[in-house]
């Protein structure tokens, strides 16, 4: 048996699944290979840990692709200065991307649960940056608002108005939209009280949950 590499699976990982893929923004790549996804998936499945693939991480939600981790960040535009609002914190993976690249990350996550292990992975990692809360991320964080960038990590039907109106003039927001079954990404760039959108590619998340979204996991 092949003794576990994970710096190297990494680096190739960002080679091969990323860089390869298009995706071309230094910092971007940069954080890609600082964070160790292997320390935010089950323990059952360390050994995949770098798959080219979403995997599974506990209550019906998932770890995502890492091209679709490394193109969302991308798209967010990222300053060293930014706040950023993180709606569905699953494993903590994309947090811990984005404390790489902006001044501070709050990041919510519906199930408490998953929300408690993300908190002390980052601990862990010593992602001093990321406030993890527990709550309904389709109503955002007015408390901290507004928001330079906005991110959403799981479908939703359509973009929650109160995301929207929670980013700062020239804040950029990405959320998979469209049916349960396939999406397409979209990017929300705010001009004071004007929205313009741009749509990227097709994509599959698990559903976004929540008040401004949809009602349930089984609907």
């Amino acid at each position: 048996m092949n003794t576990p590499r994970p710096d190297e699976d990494r680096a190739r990982m960002v080679r091969a699944q990323i860089e390869d893929r298009g995706i071309r923004t230094p910092r971007v790549l940069d954080a890609m290979r600082s964070v160790p996804r292997d320390t935010f998936v089950p323990d059952h499945l360390k050994n995949r840990a770098y798959d080219d693939r979403p995997l599974e991480i506990g209550c019906g939600q998932t770890i995502s692709q890492p091209y679709m981790v490394a193109l969302m960040t991308q798209l967010l535009d990222l300053s060293p200065d930014d706040r950023v609002l993180e709606i569905g914190t699953g494993s903590g993976y994309q947090a811990a991307i984005l404390s790489e690249l902006a001044d501070h990350v709050y990041s919510i996550e519906r199930i408490a649960s998953l929300a408690a292990s993300a908190r002390a992975r980052l601990r862990e990692l010593g992602k001093t940056n990321v406030d993890v809360l527990t709550g309904d991320g389709t109503r955002g964080y007015p408390e901290a608002a507004p928001f330079d960038a906005i991110i959403v990590t799981a479908a939703a039907p359509h973009l929650p108005n109160a995301l929207r109106e929670q980013l700062a003039d020239g804040g950029r927001l990405i959320c998979p939209v469209g049916p349960r079954d396939v999406q397409k990404l979209v990017k929300v760039t705010r001009n004071g009280n004007n929205f313009s959108e741009q749509t990227s590619i097709g994509c599959v998340f698990v559903p976004l949950i929540g008040e401004h979204a949809w009602s349930d996991s089984s609907t």
